[in-house]
């Protein structure tokens, strides 16, 4: 995003009237993070997933009605298939445990459920696809385990093609049109965020099915290799698939992303893609860092360890914050509501973006 532009929207952000102050602008509305979490960053990360009552109180404060949540192998030295085996039972444990607060969704019938019970929809979704091994059946292990987001790869390269930040920018594998083929017959959905350029067109060209990216930016307005063309972009909307917009630091070259990138990002890839195939899919949960200071010396770790792994993106850095500091909190949802409102766009467009469009994706993928 060029200075320019920046400059625009906040001087748009600053003019703009605000909305009534007492007025819930998520009222009414469907919100779905599609890709997020049900973590608190304030703590370093649990060997299994846990849920505290401040995580599960963020998360309906924020008006969220569903999330894709990762569970399993991504990244490091565990077995990818008792992994993420492990995890998906370790997931179910938990949400026998709050059944007041979650609800695990099966297909797009469950968001529905979610929002009139006032619970947070879990969708339980993959960040790579290695637990595949060499053999394409495991994906219906895993669908009849509840598993709907296969993302096909992390940023390195794997079984069926490269991650974004292999060079070499290797295509989908016939072993990785096995699969896809595989989650079609499932109606699991076909996730190409983190992949590299010609997988993603690849796969968008061998699914029967829409597929999606759940969470990036627009390479034409920020150069990373996270980010996506337009012409990956365009590809997934033309075949009626759904883009979501991360809240994530690749949206500046100066890694550090503010909420009017968010927007600039959102407005672009509206452009490229039309307004029926963009979401947003934050890559972060409702519960904020508390002491954003402190936060320093762990996140100096984190990025050494992703270093270490050979995992970590152009774009992030030891001072980067895998978030946008003020578009973060039980609150990102209504401030990027506002957001967008002040820029113009009608309330029809903003319920769309904010989870509409997923479920229309959600119909058409898992079936109503």
């Amino acid at each position: 995003m060029n200075r320019r532009t920046l400059l625009a929207l906040s001087a748009a952000t600053l003019a703009a009237p605000a909305l009534a102050a007492d007025r819930d602008p998520l009222a009414g509305l469907t919100v779905i993070n599609a890709l997020g979490g049900l973590h608190d960053p304030n703590f370093p990360e649990p060997p299994k997933p846990v849920l505290t009552p401040r995580i599960l109180k963020d998360a309906q404060a924020s008006g969220l009605t569903a999330v894709n949540v990762t569970l399993g192998y991504v990244a490091g030295p565990d077995e990818p298939f008792q992994k993420s085996v492990a995890e998906v039972a370790q997931y179910d444990a938990l949400i026998r445990a709050h059944p007041n607060d979650l609800l695990k969704v099966f297909t797009a019938a469950d968001i529905a459920r979610a929002r009139a019970e006032r619970k947070v929809g879990v969708i339980y979704g993959f960040q790579n696809a290695a637990m595949m091994g060499d053999d394409p059946a495991r994906v219906d292990i895993f669908a009849d385990l509840g598993v709907r987001i296969v993302q096909l790869t992390y940023n390195l390269r794997n079984q069926l093609g490269d991650g974004a930040i292999v060079t070499e920018g290797r295509g989908l594998t016939p072993f990785g049109h096995q699969v896809v083929e595989r989650l079609n017959a499932n109606r699991l959905m076909v996730d190409l965020s983190h992949s590299g350029r010609q997988i993603c067109l690849d796969a968008a060209r061998a699914s029967k099915q829409p597929i999606s990216i759940n969470h990036t930016g627009c390479r034409a307005l920020t150069d990373l290799p996270r980010n996506k063309t337009d012409e990956e972009l365009r590809l997934v909307a033309e075949r009626g698939g759904f883009v979501g917009i991360y809240f994530m630091p690749f949206l500046n070259l100066s890694g550090h992303a503010r909420a009017v990138d968010v927007v600039a990002h959102i407005e672009h890839a509206l452009n490229v893609c039309g307004e029926d195939h963009v979401g947003i899919g934050t890559d972060g949960g409702t519960t904020p860092i508390d002491d954003l200071e402190a936060y320093k010396v762990a996140l100096r770790k984190e990025h050494e360890d992703r270093k270490a792994k050979g995992i970590a993106a152009p774009g992030e850095r030891a001072d980067t914050h895998p978030f946008v500091d003020d578009l973060r909190g039980p609150d990102q949802f209504r401030k990027l509501y506002r957001l967008l409102a002040e820029r113009g766009h009608k309330p029809s467009r903003i319920e769309k973006i904010l989870g509409g469009n997923f479920v229309r994706y959600a119909k058409d993928v898992w079936g109503a």
